[in-house]
């Protein structure tokens, strides 16, 4: 998977009254904090002798730099107490995301002097920006090497990740979606409309004629994938294999070539009686290279598996389950479950872990069954109707369940029941995408900049979530 880097906008502010080169010295400082994180950093040092934002005639040039390097998130640490007009204006300018913080100030010396002020400064800001109409992501005032600014500057640049991704979202949709599934029906032109949010439609026919052509020519990649699926497959009957390997290679290039991030597929059934497979185990695959593959040609819940696997920079790739059926005995429990599509990655025990053919519906190749590993998951749906968009949010811990066919993992949450009400009364569907990790705050400080887009967090609560930044 490639990990997703962000480019941070760095722009340091002082205010003139307060002592000069303290505020240079407290920039560096901070600077030198920011080295080991995904980011490409984008600094004003040859705007101005001083690499601070100070002075009105700055503004226009930091805003063309900006512009110019198509930053993806904007930092502005209050190096003293900060020029808050003239951030605002920049900011305002460049609409992407915004770090406000400024490092804790010193003690009065010993005449009870203060040389910083740094936190009086960032209430100033914080109000202003509101009057621009900035949404601004806010750090807690403390030491600029405290552990409490490494973890929530780390999160700040999860949340850009996410916000990167939904910006530039395309989702090849192979065919339609299933007859059977009014569910996951969407309005393709107001996700347009509203989120920027593009669709590339193709048939079955193209997907299929590609695949064939993958087959044909058999290259490196191709014989590479076969050697994948013969590490974990049961059986290796030919021409299916040969099948599933150019199926997941064909949609890896027909994503490529329409510059999409996720597939929606029409898993069933037109697809098994044109090619007498099942494309599980290539969704398998492709999603664990980093390219979300959704069923049932689920468009919102490509857009989530995009949104989940940004949070933690791509390193780990989602997993696009059912919400299937309570657990026996657990009134808390649940199970995530899907014909076979999770990734393999993510097995709980690769040597119990094996593909082949579909057992309970049609005996044909391409099945994948594997139980999940144990962990900490943020479950997610992005869905709307009637015009109003919202994003579940949800954590959960993996539980021990009895045995299924397929891939799954049982999970365990705080409240059951509510997390069904939730789901049921809508705008949902039984569709969900899940990540290890706990990043409930990260999602809902995206929808922040995400305009149009509501959060709706299940468990834990929105006031646990708020916590986590402070």
């Amino acid at each position: 998977m490639k990990e997703t880097v962000i480019r941070l906008g760095f722009c340091p502010t002082r205010r003139d009254v307060f002592v000069r080169e303290t505020a240079i010295e407290f920039s560096k400082k901070i600077r030198t904090q920011l080295v080991g994180y995904p980011i490409e950093l984008i600094d004003i040092d040859d705007i101005n002798e001083e690499g601070l934002l100070f002075s009105d005639k700055d503004i226009e040039p930091i805003i063309r730099r900006f512009r110019n390097t198509e930053i993806d998130a904007l930092f502005i640490p209050h190096c003293n107490f900060g020029s808050e007009n003239r951030i605002a204006r920049v900011a305002a300018a460049l609409k992407v995301p915004v770090l406000l913080w400024g490092p804790q100030d010193d003690a009065p010396d010993e005449n009870g002097f203060r040389n910083r002020d740094s936190q009086c400064g960032l209430f100033a800001s914080g109000k202003l920006l509101r009057r621009y109409n900035v949404p601004f992501t806010y750090l807690t005032n403390t030491p600029y090497d405290s552990q409490a600014f490494k973890v929530g500057f780390d999160k700040f640049l999860r949340v850009v990740s996410v916000v990167k991704a939904f910006k530039r979202i395309c989702i090849l949709q192979i065919s339609t979606r299933p007859e059977a599934f009014g569910s996951v029906m969407c309005n393709e032109s107001e996700l347009l409309e509203r989120f920027g949010v593009r669709c590339v439609p193709i048939t079955l026919d193209d997907l299929v004629r590609t695949m064939n052509q993958e087959i044909e020519e058999k290259s490196t990649e191709f014989k590479a994938v076969c050697a994948q699926i013969k590490k974990i497959s049961a059986e290796h009957p030919e021409p299916e294999l040969s099948m599933v390997a150019g199926l997941k290679i064909a949609m890896r290039k027909l994503a490529e070539q329409n510059g999409c991030t996720a597939v929606a597929i029409q898993c069933w059934n037109a697809l098994q009686n044109m090619t007498n497979i099942v494309p599980c185990l290539a969704n398998a695959l492709l999603t664990d290279d980093g390219l979300p593959v959704v069923c049932e040609t689920d468009i919102c819940g490509a857009i989530t598996a995009i949104m989940t696997q940004a949070a933690d920079f791509n390193r780990q790739p989602q997993f696009f389950a059912d919400i299937t059926v309570r657990h026996p005995e657990n009134p808390n429990a649940e199970l995530l479950w899907h014909c076979g599509n999770f990734p393999y990655s993510l097995a709980k025990d690769p040597s119990l872990a094996h593909a082949g053919r579909n057992r309970y519906n049609g005996d044909r190749y391409g099945i994948a069954e594997w139980q999940l590993k144990d962990g900490d998951l943020t479950i997610a749906r992005f869905d709307g109707d009637h015009g109003n968009y919202t994003l579940l949010i949800g954590e959960a811990k993996t539980t021990d369940g009895p045995k299924n066919v397929g891939s799954y993992v049982w999970i365990e949450t705080g409240n059951w029941p509510m997390w069904e009400h939730r789901l049921v009364e809508g705008p949902y569907i039984h569709h969900v995408s899940g990540i290890y990790g706990h990043y409930g705050e990260i999602l809902m400080e995206a929808c922040k900049y995400i305009s149009g887009l509501t959060p709706d967090i299940v468990e834990p609560s929105e006031a646990v979530l708020r916590q986590r930044w402070m």
